[in-house]
């Protein structure tokens, strides 16, 4: 392309917000591109107006193609480069053709007018984007800022979040924020349901000072992973309820059970087996300190005395503990063999034996090792897909596969 495609931000004060050097380039423009609240802005530019409504992946692939020799500017909400069209605009044209003017954001606007710091908040966007994700952010955090959007309204959140019972935030959305009809109000979660706010709204939400994180009931099996504390920025450690089930149905957990959870993470693993063995014990190794103070607060969230959580790395931190019932290995800090070798040999005759298994060098190591210790292992090759909305339609975002090794131990002849 001749020209550089500019991504200007504005705001909802429209083209008054902008600088005399980018209401320049604004008028200057042969094709101007945006919603059609931001064209709105400009109605005595008389350039070709291209609104974004549906597919901008569509309206993109259209100025490569017919747009040579224009000069095109992309107008967007905020900073173009939050959550917003300047990521898929620089995707298709390349960095060296594309310029970005960023406006104040929306999310900084919204904390600003409740008078709260950002730093340590959470920052979830729901606009075409599952409820989880911001459930699963809400578990355990004390502050968070939300982009809604037409279908996941604030009300929508209140009533997705109270269902899971995250109730304990005070609320504040922040309506037409930097425009004259600017409006910010302050109510609990259960009063923002069923109540109506405009369509351009931020949500913000602080964890109140006497309120704790939930702990789930009616949940025999499986429980969601919003409901455990994970270990921030780097979330993820922790076995998805699917998988979770498959494994602990593998593992035959009964009240009096002797279970070891190996590389236990967030140790919901360790937590599901503690509550399926009530008079039994669980101990959830875990050779990081970070991650093992963790197991240790969701142990104490679902007031679980058998669980007992072992600081170490295995196979070391396997050798003062009881003869288990059954074995579970979510990681291996590196010494895979030579913790399953320790696991079989003090695996009690007829014990279960489970390993999740991400990666093809771990799940042939571990079938290696399982065999040549005279074991006949199984394995599921576990594929899950959640559903996640595209549109008004419903598709689905596939997870990582997972091999599900599983054996019941045999005496080696």
């Amino acid at each position: 392309m001749t020209h550089e495609i500019h991504v200007i931000g504005i705001g909802d004060d429209g083209a008054q917000g902008l600088s005399p050097e980018l209401r320049s380039l604004v008028e200057k423009a042969t094709v101007l591109v945006g919603g059609e609240r931001h064209l709105g802005f400009f109605p005595d530019i008389s350039c070709r107006k291209v609104p974004v409504k549906g597919s901008t992946t569509q309206v993109l692939e259209h100025l490569a193609k017919e747009g040579e020799g224009e000069r095109i500017v992309v107008l967007a909400s905020g900073d173009p480069l939050f959550y917003g069209i300047a990521k898929l605009v620089i995707a298709r044209f390349g960095k060296d053709h594309v310029v970005v003017h960023p406006h104040v954001s929306s999310m900084q606007l919204a904390f600003a007018a409740v008078r709260e710091s950002w730093e340590d908040a959470i920052l979830v966007s729901c606009h075409a984007k599952p409820v989880e994700n911001l459930l699963e952010a809400a578990r355990d955090a004390r502050k968070l800022g939300v982009f809604t959007d037409e279908e996941n309204t604030p009300s929508h959140l209140a009533s997705a979040l109270l269902g899971a019972g995250l109730g304990g935030f005070r609320a504040y959305v922040c309506e037409n924020l930097g425009g004259k009809d600017e409006r910010v109000s302050s109510a609990r979660l259960s009063e923002l349901v069923g109540k109506s706010y405009a369509p351009l709204n931020v949500l913000i939400l602080v964890r109140e000072e006497d309120a704790s994180a939930p702990t789930p009931q009616g949940y025999p099996l499986g429980i969601p992973e919003e409901y455990f504390e994970q270990k921030r920025p780097r979330r993820g450690l922790i076995t998805k309820w699917e998988i979770r089930v498959i494994s602990l149905a593998r593992l035959e957990i009964v009240r009096d059970t002797v279970a070891w959870d190996i590389g236990a993470g967030s140790g919901s693993v360790a937590v599901e087996c503690a509550r399926l063995a009530p008079e039994g014990q669980v101990f959830a190794v875990e050779k990081d300190a970070d991650d093992a103070s963790i197991v240790a607060r969701n142990a104490e969230r679902f007031h679980l005395p058998n669980l007992k959580v072992i600081h170490g790395k295995a196979p070391d931190a396997l050798r003062d503990l009881p003869d288990p019932d059954a074995v579970f290995v979510g990681g291996s800090g590196g010494e895979l063999a030579a913790l399953v070798t320790e696991a079989i040999h003090r695996l009690k005759p007829g014990g279960r034996f489970v390993a999740n298994m991400t990666t093809l060098e771990n799940l042939h190591e571990v079938l290696k090792v399982l065999r040549s210790l005279g074991q006949k292992p199984q394995v599921s090759q576990v594929n899950l897909a959640r559903s996640k909305p595209i549109l008004e339609l419903t598709g689905f975002e596939a997870q990582n596969p997972v091999s599900v090794v599983y054996l019941r131990k045999v005496e080696a002849k």
